[in-house]
Order: C-alpha cells, then sequence, then structure tokens
C-alpha cells in the first residue's frame, strides 16, 4: 500500500450530521436502499456479513437485525463511535477500506459497500480486498450513485419542450470532485467524490476474481408538488435512476 495515502477523512467532520440525515424518515438510505438491498442479498441466520465504509453503523445494524454476525469497517472514529452505540452486537474495527489486513481471508459469506466507493479513490484496490476476505462463492453487494446520470459536476436537469431531461456533459471520464457537505452552510466542509464509468467497475470486479450476477438500477419515489412541471418531473424520476447495484460472486 502507497504510504503517502491519506489516513483521515472529512466525513468525521460532520458525523452527527450524517447520522440524522441517514436515520430521517424518507431518507433515501431508510425509504429506497434498505429495503431494496435486503430483499437483493436475502441474509441468512448465521452468516457472517462485511460492511465496508459502514460509517455510522446503518446497515450494519439491519444486517445484525437480520440474523446475520456483522463486522464493520470505517475510517472515521467520530462515526464508528456512533455505530458502537446504535449496533452493539456487532464489530467494528477502524480500517481503510482498501486495507483490511485485520481481517482473515476467506472469512465472509456477503460482503457490502453502500454508498461509499463514489468516495475512494483507492475503489479498485478497495474491491480486490473486499474480494479477499469473502468466502469462494461469496456474494458481494455494491450500490453507487448511478454513474450513467449521476456525474458531480458535470450533470444537471434541463427543461425543453415539456420535456424534463438529464444532462451530462462527461461520461467516460474519470474524474475528481469537491463537494459540499452541506450546501448553504459551511462552504469549508467538504467531501471529495470519484466519478468512474460502468466498466470501471466491472474491470475492477472481474481483476478482484468475481464476476456480476445482477444489476437493478433504483428510481426515486418522492413525487413533486402540483403545478405546471410536475407530470414531467414525475415522469423523469421514473425513467431516470438515482442508483446501480450490483451483485458479485467470488469464483
Amino acid at each position: 500500500m502507497p504510504m503517502n495515502k491519506k489516513k483521515d477523512t472529512s466525513w468525521g467532520e460532520v458525523a452527527d450530521w450524517y447520522h440524522e440525515a441517514v436515520d430521517r424518515k424518507g431518507s433515501y438510505q431508510s425509504e429506497l436502499i434498505l429495503p431494496n438491498i435486503l430483499r437483493m442479498a436475502s441474509i441468512k441466520k448465521g452468516e457472517r456479513v462485511l460492511d465496508v465504509a459502514c460509517g455510522e453503523g446503518f446497515f450494519s445494524a439491519e444486517f445484525a437485525r437480520s440474523g446475520a454476525v456483522v463486522v464493520g469497517t470505517d475510517i472515521s472514529p467520530e462515526l464508528l463511535a456512533i455505530a458502537a452505540k446504535r449496533a452493539p452486537s456487532v464489530k467494528f474495527i477502524k480500517a481503510l477500506a482498501d486495507d483490511l489486513s485485520a481481517l482473515s481471508d476467506g472469512e465472509f459469506d456477503k460482503a457490502f459497500i453502500i454508498l461509499a466507493l463514489q468516495n475512494m479513490e483507492y475503489a479498485a484496490e478497495a474491491i480486490g480486498e473486499c474480494s479477499k476476505k469473502m468466502k469462494k462463492g461469496g456474494k458481494m453487494y455494491v450500490v453507487l450513485n448511478h454513474p450513467c446520470f449521476r456525474i458531480p459536476e458535470h450533470s444537471s436537469w434541463g427543461w425543453d419542450d415539456n420535456v424534463q431531461y438529464r444532462k451530462i456533459e462527461r461520461y467516460l471520464s474519470e474524474t475528481k470532485s469537491h463537494i459540499l457537505m452541506r450546501p448553504g452552510s459551511d462552504p469549508d466542509v467538504k467531501t471529495i467524490s470519484f466519478h468512474r464509468p460502468l466498466q470501471y467497475f466491472f474491470k475492477s470486479f472481474d481483476k478482484a476474481g468475481m464476476a456480476v450476477t445482477r444489476l437493478e438500477e433504483w428510481n426515486s419515489s418522492k413525487m413533486s408538488e402540483p403545478g405546471p412541471r410536475a407530470a414531467a418531473e414525475n415522469r423523469a424520476r421514473k425513467e431516470i435512476p438515482l442508483f446501480a447495484a450490483f451483485e458479485c460472486i467470488k469464483l
């Protein structure tokens, strides 16, 4: 592992805010991602589950409630402290996603990286590390902001001839963007987001000895307030997905 890697994380600066945002009623984590990932993964009692970049433990806690033996890893001590209070039965470890040497190889039945790879500079290495920790035939689940339609600083909504459309300026180029954590609040608190095209992830899965067995695309169930553009906005939400979810099997 390169010695110049950054060891801290900007997410720790807003741990309490992030915790409240994830838990808030109507959040995408609670209303959209959680039910779909539980359905997709079908966790069995006693399975060993790894939650990489677990943050404040929202998903780790739910995996434990499904009967799994869960280990969560994250680099932020502030978020891990919240996670430990939320889910006492889960073992939480401070670790970089691309250096899981504290864990045994071939230990886990299932692994999850949810809304985190897009914030990792060494995403391919994180996928490789995750694969090492899984049993042969184990499954990994990755959820991302959809890389085809959600490109930081290079995608946006447009309006023309009574149609709301998604404008994409760049897609194949890998990009790095500094994003405000809380728009309208402290302008100095930012995180880094990385865009990669779909082929980046498929190549990374393949290099890690994994095959993609399922791809799902999840759209928003939110509705616009009544108005002249409401019908077009609601149609666009149904047709242009927010998230991409991958199921991979370790070969």
